[in-house]
């Protein structure tokens, strides 16, 4: 489990969407494999609109599928505006996930910033 030195868990990191698209891209230089990408909403929200790459996990499932994340990399969790994922990434925390991080205002912030969006079937 992911905690500090006095054995309290730690909070789960906040990352901005342009931060995020990188670092699931491949962060500097696509040198190692890029963070996995979790969209936690459901899937008629997922159909309406996603970022490229997103593997959707609602959260109504999570808890069932929560395994199929892997662990050798960083997984990012996004929904709506960010409050579904920080529950889904704390889950993953308390699972003993180390490399997990929130996607600050989700999907919202993201089509805000301008970043590509796919809609329908993936």
């Amino acid at each position: 489990m992911a905690t500090d030195e006095r054995g309290a868990t730690r909070p789960v990191p906040q990352v901005d969407v342009r931060e995020t698209q990188r670092r699931v891209a491949g962060g500097a230089g696509g040198e190692e494999a890029g963070a996995v990408l979790i969209d936690v909403r459901e899937q008629w929200e997922y159909l309406q609109e996603r970022a490229p790459g997103a593997i959707l996990i609602p959260l109504s499932q999570f808890v069932r599928r929560y395994e199929e994340i892997p662990r050798d990399r960083e997984a990012l969790l996004i929904c709506h505006s960010g409050q579904r994922s920080l529950q889904a990434a704390m889950f993953l925390r308390r699972q003993g996930y180390e490399r997990v991080g929130n996607v600050s205002g989700g999907m919202e912030a993201w089509e805000m910033a301008g970043l590509p969006v796919e809609r329908g079937r993936a």
